[in-house]
């Protein structure tokens, strides 16, 4: 009877470990979508600085929109540090594209997914203020872009 129970036991407790593990190994999805937000703001900004270097001179748009993307970063840094949030720990970007446009619309496609994410109701009043700079940063960053995409007549 006590070997049944201590099997019982091991088998929950084990359970349990599990179960904490496998919710850990996603926690981002628990948390503000701000912080998803910001490694697209990385990965956007990352594509927007790794031209070909067979790539004409970088069109001031683009340089718009990579200042756009600081400023709506460092909005939403702030806005995690007051919502109490581990910024270094940060859920990986959206980088699953299946079509081949190019590095401005896959910058432009996660600026418009970062917008979205941050979008969601803000409950902290001193965050809501940094978020909605972030957004007004990321449209205007959406509306360079879109401009640098015109210009190059991709």
């Amino acid at each position: 009877m006590r070997v049944r129970m201590f099997g019982a036991s091991l088998a929950f407790a084990v359970a349990a470990l599990f179960a904490t593990v496998s919710a850990q190994a996603q926690w981002w999805h628990h948390h503000p979508g701000y912080l998803h937000a910001m490694s697209n703001l990385r990965m956007a900004y990352w594509l927007l600085e790794h031209r070909d270097p067979s790539d004409p001179e970088m069109y001031r748009d683009e340089r718009a929109t990579m200042g756009d993307i600081r400023n709506a970063y460092q909005e939403l840094k702030d806005a995690s540090i007051i919502d109490d949030r581990d910024i270094d720990e940060q859920p990986p970007a959206q980088t699953n594209y299946y079509d081949h446009r190019g590095r401005l619309y896959h910058a432009l496609d996660l600026l418009r997914e970062a917008r979205n994410d941050i979008s969601r109701e803000e409950e902290d009043p001193a965050a809501r203020g940094l978020r909605n700079k972030a957004i007004m940063h990321i449209n205007y960053g959406i509306n360079h872009l879109k401009n640098a995409i015109n210009y190059w007549r991709f």
